[in-house]
């Protein structure tokens, strides 16, 4: 059964809480698809996790380049599986795929703070349970760890 974990962002960006997320998956052996909503945001997601910290690397690549198929990490902006992954993220509100049930992992990073991302994010709940996913929802406490909600 899919697992769908939702992460609401409240005074956080998807640039500080996506790296953190991706390590935890590498070191479970997760092959991971990362699907934003353009190219352009993409290309960003890109630069940033090769720059986000000094003594980390996150070996990954854009759904662009000739080996994307061997890469643990790939960035995309369609729904298509170019590593086939076990576990897919979704931000910039890019839609839940057609093919979700195929992961044992989609993970919704949405921002809270933008009534547009909260809307969708609600509407994909309620698609996700009526499809039967297993669904949690993550919110950051005070000190910023992620604690699961009810």
């Amino acid at each position: 059964m899919t697992e769908v974990l939702f992460y609401h962002l409240q005074n956080m960006t998807v640039e500080n809480v996506l790296p953190p997320l991706l390590e935890k998956s590498l070191e479970r052996g997760w092959r991971v698809v990362v699907q934003s909503t353009s190219e352009e945001r993409a290309d960003a997601l890109d630069a940033h996790l090769w720059t986000y910290r000094d003594d980390s690397f996150l070996p990954h690549a854009t759904w662009c380049v000739s080996d994307a198929a061997d890469q643990p990490i790939v960035l995309a902006v369609a729904e298509d599986n170019p590593n086939g992954a076990n576990v897919r993220f979704l931000v910039d509100n890019a839609a839940l795929p057609q093919d979700a049930h195929g992961y044992d992992r989609m993970v919704l990073l949405f921002n809270g703070d933008d009534p547009d991302a909260l809307a969708l994010a609600r509407s994909t709940w309620t698609d996700c349970k009526a499809k039967g996913f297993d669904v949690t929802y993550w919110q950051a406490d005070e000190r910023g760890r992620w604690q699961k909600r009810n």
